[in-house]
């Protein structure tokens, strides 16, 4: 190692914005030159750590880590020599993200003979003596000879360096655009300081050699020093949390905290209860999980609301702690996809709390365990379509108005390289064609796919140490103020970070603000545990006929009808449902369906035949492929389980060298071929995302919860939903379903909303959430005014009260929330009179109404009732949509009214295959692709009657994808199909309807009439 230069000093794409190129590209590159050794010193972080050990593994290159750390006046490679010297550096770079007052030459530990430091600031290089081995950093170009004199002065060794940025010599440009992106300037008006030399690439040992003729020790120095630094970096040891308390033994402690449950849970213990349990504890002592799960118990006991998931589900020990509430005995449930003996990776606990209780959890186990032993994990930030052809575009100087000309027509989830194939193919690009630079703009585009931008915060993952968690990885602050590590998820699993997952989900604040509000409005309410609705005959009709609107997780348009065409709404087909219900599994939804109806058919293979009985011989959960591939292939549980974690990340590469493991253990064991292809093909559907029956159940029971609070409390329920920020569906169509289910909804009043929407009876009353333009301390002080002083009697009580702005006066007053308060007087009276008294009391301090004695009405004119579409435009603009009517009857239907009559959607099962016009107003669309590769769309309408599901085939998809918009009303022409007895519309035909034209305006009072009187 010490006979040839070594590049010690190089940036990935993980100098966010600043380097080219990724790790693999890097060890690619190094691989390619002959280099075997290579140091990864990214600036201030080591946020690629992971992949550049995995890249290198494969490269064969040795592995240097290090980084450059750097503040405004100083700037350092750090490179580590010793285990000590990882850790050292990890939680410098943490004091240099924490601390805005850090100082390298301050707060650089004593540890000669862990660390070593290349720099070229003699400042820094004298005030680091005798704490760090200390190296003069010698780049070729203008700065050498300066770099020699230090080295001389100090009496230092020197080591040449090239400051590498990218891979390769012709990556100058990339860097250019992606400086030009950070600083959000153009390419022509970047700045020649915001950028580095062309010359700083991956330059081999002989063209460094020959750029450092005069200097040839620097060069041995680079592998002198690559040397005595470490290499070895096998598989990090395994971080769990630590639970503590007064006790040492946590293993009994977990266990009598097991015994505990088992009367809460079984009422009494059992065989098969002991036999489980006793199993489970054996194998979390052997795997180092005892104080893991008295953790996670801990946490959960902080929010009695809360839904343990994912493959921890199947555990006993779970259930009997109060973590998850899906019994795993009855629901066969296999704890191995959790923990067994042979798997290597460390898996977690996921579990989802109400989304508005998330932030407060989170802030609470800080202050119990210390902001330094916890932390979040990160989300690398890359480059979508639509960001990467904007962000280049806007460098080219292309104005905004054409960007998102093209912007718009891109899909979120576009690949970049493909995005002039989607230009060419899709309808939504049709008459479109780009000119240049725009064929430009789409190859640099292209190239920013796995670009990182910045971190984000991971929506769940905590990870809890033992000590700090900045001992193991760098630690910094997210822009809200959370401390997140500096790796994602997949590279802190394979850190040996073991985190827990602590999710918000909407869901469960639905199901708690209904439960408090059956207690409200009752006297009675069961708690979240003890509701248990999987026998209540009302729940399962609901859940039977896909009545689920607002029900977590089984309310999407598929789902519903995936329930309707079941007909079943029993608890474990329900878990059959949410898990089948995935993208890569519409070919078997199918045969599921027809098999489940009482169709024949044979396993695939008999060794399958007891293992996928229950889902009537598909796999369906990722344990069926692990079990599958044990029972034909005779790979042990770690194999089985590499082949389900290959198939939800979709690596070419080494699915498919699974692919050919799998067969040749399957032929081993005599199984033909043709069963191998079918086997393997439904393998494939796991492909993407799938999940696990524990975590199917979890979400079902979740379900459940949810589908027996609306069948017998639907006012407190849907109210909770909206409340909530709903879930599919936008507000307007919750507030629809509400009405279909028979419920009055009613506008916001000053004396009778709260905050959120509430529900009672047959009533659900708007609450002050909903309405728009009015600022939120006007509502704030509207609802404690009325809770320590009583009702508002009297406009002018309100008024003299509340003293809101004018604007907000206006908007209560056009959301009728003042309407209680000014009958008999008709709207037109009431925002005369609000005028009037702004008029009045203009300049008045410290708001702009006094307490003038005299009734609020007095002299105001007598004005005539407006028009209705006055009160429908007033409702939209302070509610965002109208409450009184439905949107459809702003639509001049008659216009488009032909010789064919327009059914009401609700009959839509009675023209099963004739051809149909119905009336839509669109609730929710989604676009997917055939087999072929065309565009096609499901799209969800409502009429007045019903809500429907309307198909856009590639034709019609062609013709009419751009009719659709979601604020605007359709005629639909097309066939009725029947699939299992549910109905859909296979569109032929869309013709927009034309909005009405009203009448003119009523003529006003001439006297003296307010300005604001013409917002009527």
């Amino acid at each position: 190692m010490t006979g040839a230069f070594v590049h010690l000093h190089v940036h990935s794409h993980y100098s966010f914005l600043w380097g080219t190129h990724s790790m693999e590209g890097l060890c690619a590159g190094a691989a390619k030159a002959g280099m075997e050794s290579l140091a990864l010193t990214d600036t201030n972080g080591l946020y690629g750590l992971i992949r550049f050990l995995d890249a290198a593994r494969r490269h064969r290159i040795r592995p240097l880590v290090g980084a450059l750390v750097k503040t405004d006046a100083e700037s350092a490679v750090v490179l580590v020599k010793t285990a000590r010297g990882y850790e050292l550096l990890c939680k410098l770079l943490t004091q240099r993200h924490l601390d805005a007052r850090f100082s390298l030459a301050a707060e650089m530990p004593t540890a000669p003979g862990d660390l070593a430091v290349l720099t070229s600031d003699p400042t820094l290089l004298k005030a680091l003596e005798g704490r760090t081995d200390r190296w003069v950093e010698l780049v070729p170009g203008p700065q050498a000879r300066r770099a020699l004199d230090t080295a001389r002065q100090i009496a230092l060794p020197i080591t040449a360096s090239n400051a590498v940025y990218f891979a390769d010599a012709d990556a100058h440009p990339f860097h250019r655009l992606l400086r030009a992106i950070d600083l959000n300037v153009t390419l022509s008006t970047l700045p020649a300081g915001e950028t580095v030399s062309a010359e700083q690439w991956l330059k081999p040992s002989s063209l460094m050699a020959r750029l450092l003729p005069f200097c040839p020790e620097a060069l041995r120095n680079s592998a002198l020093l690559a040397s005595r630094c470490l290499t070895e970096w096998d598989a990090f040891r395994p971080v769990f949390p630590d639970y503590r308390d007064a006790r040492g033994d946590h293993f009994h402690l977990l266990l009598d905290r097991c015994r505990r449950g088992i009367p809460w849970r079984y009422g009494s213990g059992n065989e098969a209860v002991e036999a489980r349990l006793a199993e489970e504890l054996d194998l979390i002592r052997a795997k180092g999980y005892v104080d893991y799960f008295l953790v996670v118990a801990d946490v959960v006991r902080l929010r009695p609301i809360h839904c343990g998931r994912g493959s921890a589900a199947a555990s006993l020990v779970s259930y009997l702690l109060g973590i998850t509430h899906v019994d795993p005995l009855r629901h066969r449930l296999v704890f191995s996809r959790f923990l067994n003996p042979k798997r290597k990776d460390f898996p977690d606990i996921d579990v989802d709390f109400p989304w508005d209780e998330r932030d407060g959890l989170l802030e609470e186990l800080s202050i119990h365990y210390g902001p330094e032993r916890m932390a979040m994990v990160a989300n690398h930030v890359g480059f979508g379509a639509r960001a990467a052809v904007r962000e280049v575009a806007k460098q080219y100087g292309i104005p905004a108005a054409e960007i998102k000309n093209v912007t718009r027509r891109l899909s979120h989830w576009t690949h970049p390289a493909r995005i002039r194939e989607r230009m060419n193919s899709h309808p939504k690009f049709r008459g479109f064609h780009p000119d240049e630079p725009w064929p430009e703009i789409f190859r640099w585009a292209a190239r920013l796919e796995g670009i990182p931008r910045h971190l984000a915060t991971h929506c769940g993952g905590v990870i809890f140490a033992p000590d700090q968690v900045s001992k193991y990885v760098p630690v910094q602050q997210s822009p809200k103020g959370v401390r997140i590590i500096q790796w994602e998820k997949d590279q802190a699993e394979e850190g040996g970070l073991v985190k827990v997952d602590l999710l918000g989900n909407r869901s469960l604040a639905v199901i708690r603000d209904a439960l408090t509000a059956v207690r409200r409005n009752t006297g009675r309410s069961p708690d979240y545990a003890a509701l248990n609705p999987l026998e209540d005959p009302e729940t399962l009709e609901l859940l039977r006929r896909g009545d689920t609107m607002g029900v977590f997780y089984v309310e999407s348009p598929s789902m519903r009808q995936l329930q309707r065409k079941t007909g079943h709404g029993d608890f474990e087909h329900l878990v059959i449902h949410s898990s089948i219900i995935r993208p890569a599994a519409n070919k078997y939804i199918r045969e599921y369906i027809r098999r489940l109806k009482g169709g024949s058919y044979r396993p695939l293979h008999p060794a399958l035949g007891d293992l996928l009985s229950e889902t009537y011989g598909i796999l369906v959960y990722q344990e069926d492929v692990v079990q599958a591939a044990m029972a034909l292939a005779g790979f042990d549980w770690a194999e089985a389980d590499g082949l389900r974690k290959v198939l939800s990340k979709k690596s070419p590469r080494k699915l498919e060298e699974y692919r050919r493991r799998f067969e040749e253990g399957c032929l081993g064991r005599k199984v033909s071929r043709q069963v191998i292809g079918r086997v393997w093909e439904m393998f494939l559907s796991f492909a993407g995302y799938s999940f696990c029956k524990p975590h199917s159940a979890s979400y079902a029971l979740v379900s459940f919860k949810s589908a027996f609070l609306k069948a017998h409390h639907p006012a407190e329920f849907m109210a909770a939903v909206i409340s909530n920020g709903g879930g599919y569906y936008t507000t307007f169509a919750y507030v629809s379903e509400a009405r279909r289910m028979g419920l009055r909804v009613t506008r916001p009043d000053v004396n009778q909303s709260e905050w959120c929407w509430t529900g009672r009876g047959q009533e659900i009353r708007m609450g002050f959430q909903q309405l728009r333009g009015i600022r939120r301390e006007t509502l704030e002080k509207l609802l404690e005014e009325r809770q320590t002083r009583g009702r508002y009697r009297s406009m002018e009580d309100l008024l003299t009260r509340l003293r809101p702005s004018p604007s907000d006066a206006v908007i209560l007053a056009k959301s009728g929330a003042m309407d209680s308060l000014a009958r008999p007087f008709n709207r037109p009276r009431l925002l005369w009179g609000l005028e009037a008294w702004i008029r009045r009391h203009e300049g008045v301090s410290p708001g702009f109404f006094g307490s003038i004695p005299g009734s609020f009405f007095d002299a105001v004119p007598n004005l005539p009732d407006p028009p209705s579409w006055k009160y429908w435009e007033q409702e939209e603009e302070s509610l965002g949509f109208p409450l009184s009517i439905h949107p459809l009857t702003r639509f001049d239907i008659e216009a488009a009214r032909g010789p064919e009559k327009i059914i009401p959607a609700s009959d839509l099962a009675n023209y099963e295959g004739r051809t149909v016009r119905v009336l839509g107003w669109p609730v929710t669309r989604k676009e997917v692709l055939t087999r072929k590769g065309e565009p096609m769309e499901f799209v969800s309408f409502e009429d007045r009657t019903t809500l429907y599901e309307a198909v856009f085939f590639p034709e019609a998809f062609r013709r009419f994808c751009r009719e659709v918009d979601k604020d605007r009303a359709v005629i639909l022409r097309g066939r009725v199909d029947s699939d299992f007895g549910v109905v859909s519309l296979n569109v032929q035909e869309v013709k927009r309807l034309p909005l009405k034209r009203w009448g003119p305006h009523p003529a006003a009072s001439p006297q003296k009439r307010p300005v604001r009187v013409d917002t009527l």
